[in-house]
């Protein structure tokens, strides 16, 4: 049976990515479309040296800088990379697939908030970032995805 991802559902969803070494997305966002990450899990496959680290984070619109902030980078967790270990990240958070359409931020109307929901701006990811060179991931997320287009 195939699963219905048409206008108004909600589904389940689970993604995953072997030897990463640069910059993985984990979810592109899609316009109307609000994802619920409901976990990730990353394995250090090997590193450098001791200390190195790797991000999760969303990049897309930031609602407090201004003009020409799509592509700024939300840090969720910083996270010390340990060779052979498994780091899990089970807090629950949303984010839209895309951000709001334009207007003078830093955000401080409801109105202002009206065009988050309506997601009229720029594409939205969640990534998984090695922030050295030597090392690499395996990640695993699942989410939940509601169509509102």
């Amino acid at each position: 049976m195939a699963l219905n991802v048409a206008a108004g559902t909600e589904t389940l969803h689970a993604a995953s990515f072997a030897d990463s070494d640069a910059v993985q997305d984990l979810i592109v966002g899609v316009v109307h479309h609000i994802y619920t990450v409901l976990s990730t899990i990353v394995f250090t496959v090997s590193i450098g040296t001791a200390g190195d680290t790797f991000d999760l984070g969303i990049i897309g619109h930031d609602h407090h800088a201004g003009a020409g902030s799509n592509a700024t980078t939300m840090i969720i967790a910083q996270v010390v990379a340990v060779a052979g270990q498994t780091f899990v990240f089970n807090d629950k958070f949303s984010m839209n697939g895309f951000g709001a359409a334009a207007y003078t931020e830093p955000l401080s109307t409801a109105a202002e908030g009206v065009t988050i929901a309506a997601q009229g701006g720029t594409l939205q990811r969640y990534v998984c970032e090695p922030l050295d060179g030597d090392v690499t991931l395996d990640m695993h997320v699942t989410y939940i995805d509601q169509n509102n287009a």
